[in-house]
């Protein structure tokens, strides 16, 4: 850099004859040199950001929750639903139980209310914050996957609640994000024994309900589930998740993605850079940073998605990765104390709740955490 530099000050004070021209190879440096400093000074590179985690205080179920649906709303952070095996774990043979009951935190300080119920059980949804409400879109109950669109709203003590447009169709374990007005919703699958995955993405505006879902062209690359939603700097982002694919015994077997996508209004979607390892079902929407750039908390790899015996199961990796939208590169940007999968992240007083969550196949924790990033 120094010797370039260097020989722009001499090319500054030579003084070329007027009758001969400047040389092309001088020209050309000259060129380079003036671009290399402008985008220098224009674009400086990102630094990482401080991670500041704590706990508040862990929801009431003793057992925890597995994809609830989590926002904010007059002031208070609010969970309900989600699923879990009250009784026996998976492997002992337990049931899982889908919840509708709701718990509503006004302090941080303060312990759980609880008593308040969702309008149906249900998990595996998508949670956003618009305005005072918490819209909650989609998911399952223990028998099937649903259409449901609806709103939580807390005010003066009570829980309301209040219908919106339903889905063209049941999904669950989809992805979702607010940008602007807009919510959108993005993969899933249709069923419980879906040995597919869906290619479609969705979105509503809210403040013209009336014109209720409507249908975008998909992302260029495979169908998926469980992946993880960010908007930042104008776009919705899909990064992650997995596609299922019928085995040999008819039973779903999964490809774990490291691909991700970009769509911003009136240009459609563009391909970003593939994460380094894939990512399945990550806290979501992600954690932003700025204006320019998100992050993705753990999540599965794969890398243990046969690990024998499953009660000894070490846990899903701790690496948070930062996607920062000027250079379109992921870095790591260091690392959760408690990894968590099939969780919801909602923003509450300048920090990003995780609430609950698997901690390993089939374990949840009540413990609730909360991240600051800057």
């Amino acid at each position: 850099m120094r010797a370039l530099q260097n020989r722009f000050l001499q090319l500054q004070q030579t003084r070329f004859p007027r009758s001969h021209a400047v040389p092309l190879g001088a020209l050309v440096c000259v060129c380079l040199l003036a671009i290399f400093m402008t985008a220098c000074s224009l674009r400086p590179p990102a630094s990482e950001p401080t991670l500041r985690w704590q706990q508040i205080p862990p929801l009431p179920d003793p057992v925890g929750l597995a994809s609830a649906f989590a926002g904010v709303s007059g002031g208070a952070l609010i969970v309900g639903g989600g699923a879990n095996f009250p009784d026996k774990l998976p492997w002992e043979g337990g049931t899982k139980i889908w919840h509708d009951q709701v718990f509503v935190l006004e302090r941080a300080e303060e312990t759980w209310r609880s008593g308040f119920k969702l309008p149906v059980p249900g998990g595996y949804g998508i949670s956003v914050n618009y305005k005072d409400e918490i819209i909650c879109i989609g998911g399952s109950d223990s028998k099937k996957h649903l259409t449901n669109v609806y709103s939580l709203q807390w005010k003066r003590g009570e829980l309301l609640t209040r219908n919106l447009p339903s889905l063209p169709l049941p999904i669950a374990n989809a992805c979702g994000a607010l940008l602007g007005d807009f919510v959108y919703v993005a993969g899933g699958t249709e069923t419980h024994e879906s040995t597919t995955t869906l290619r479609k993405c969705f979105h509503l505006n809210l403040s013209r309900l009336n014109d209720g879902w409507e249908e975008l062209e998909p992302w260029p690359g495979p169908a998926r589930m469980l992946s993880v939603a960010a908007a930042v700097d104008g776009s919705f982002f899909l990064v992650g998740g997995t596609d299922l694919s019928p085995g040999p015994d008819g039973a779903p077997v999964r490809t774990y993605l490291k691909d991700a996508y970009r769509f911003t209004p009136q240009r459609g979607w563009k391909k970003i850079s593939d994460l380094p390892h894939p990512v399945v079902a990550a806290p979501s929407p992600a954690p932003t940073v700025g204006d320019a750039s998100f992050l993705v908390v753990g999540g599965d790899d794969g890398s243990l998605a046969n690990f024998q015996p499953r009660s000894k199961h070490p846990g899903f990796p701790k690496t948070v990765l930062r996607y920062d939208v000027r250079d379109d590169a992921w870095r790591a940007a260091g690392e959760t104390p408690a990894a968590r999968v099939t969780v919801p992240v909602t923003r509450w007083n300048n920090w990003f709740v995780i609430p609950s969550g698997e901690m390993r196949p089939g374990v949840r924790s009540p413990k609730v955490w909360a991240l600051q990033a800057d």
